[in-house]
């Protein structure tokens, strides 16, 4: 479950034509280079150790001749807990300075399971293209192609759109509804606002944080994947993620 939150092959992108106005978004949070490290803890019969570390990174890159933004969010588990559960996540999202989504690549090593994802974007009009890649653990590829009359997104990209919302109006209980593309089919999710609480990370400070659920449909019923908390402001920061697994359950603390 950890390649849905914490998350370079080369290639050509398809052409972008007349990209629809709905999948650009006004980017106020961040400009330039940000770089985010994060310590690791997973819950181990009922203790949390120390596991590894995380970093969010993000950069101006010039992507097609056309200025845009890499983000990058990479997960590495310590030589300690790689005895038990080995985990290498590299998850990368493409995006124009608009957050148009472009390109979006999740490779994982989750225990003895590898696999990769991969979404291109492309637009014609009003439509939204997307190209989906999934290899699996067994070395199986698949290919899908998908257009759709919204514009759809990956739960990278997602985060930074939805780090740009104005939740100055919302209330608990608040949702936003997302498209999320990678894997093997789309996913349809939303974002919970669970009101706001002080955080302290692991640099010692304290942060008055907005609290947001990501939770998707699993069998019919509601799963929780990842519980955020952004610092309220315009830039709405990650301070704290606790995920909830397959194995267990984990946080990530801003070092």
């Amino acid at each position: 479950m950890l390649k849905r939150i914490i998350f370079l092959y080369i290639f050509i992108l398809l052409p972008l034509c007349n990209m629809s106005a709905q999948c650009t978004y006004e980017n106020r949070a961040f400009s330039g280079s940000e770089v985010i490290n994060y310590n690791l803890y997973f819950n181990w019969k009922f203790i949390w150790i120390k596991a590894g570390t995380a970093s969010m990174i993000t950069q101006p890159i010039v992507y097609n001749g056309k200025n845009a933004y890499r983000s990058s969010l990479v997960t590495r588990s310590s030589a300690t807990v790689d005895k038990y559960f080995m985990m290498r996540d590299t998850i990368m999202a493409y995006f124009s300075t608009e957050l148009t989504p472009l390109y979006y690549r999740k490779g994982a090593r989750e225990g003895k399971r590898y696999y990769v994802d991969e979404v291109w974007y492309s637009y014609n009009g009003n439509k939204c293209i997307t190209n989906l890649k999934h290899l699996t653990s067994s070395g199986d590829t698949y290919k899908e192609k998908f257009v759709y009359d919204r514009c759809v997104s990956d739960m990278l990209n997602s985060f930074q759109r939805i780090r740009n919302v104005d939740p100055s109006g919302w209330k608990e209980g608040h949702v936003e509804y997302l498209d999320i593309a990678g894997g093997e089919k789309l996913v349809n999710a939303r974002l919970i606002y669970r009101g706001k609480k002080e955080v302290k990370a692991d640099n010692k400070k304290k942060y008055n944080c907005l609290v947001l659920s990501y939770v998707e449909k699993e069998d019919k019923k509601d799963k929780e994947i990842v519980r955020f908390y952004v610092t309220d402001d315009n830039r709405h920061v990650p301070i704290r993620l606790d995920m909830f697994l397959r194995f267990g359950s984990a946080k990530a603390f801003l070092k």
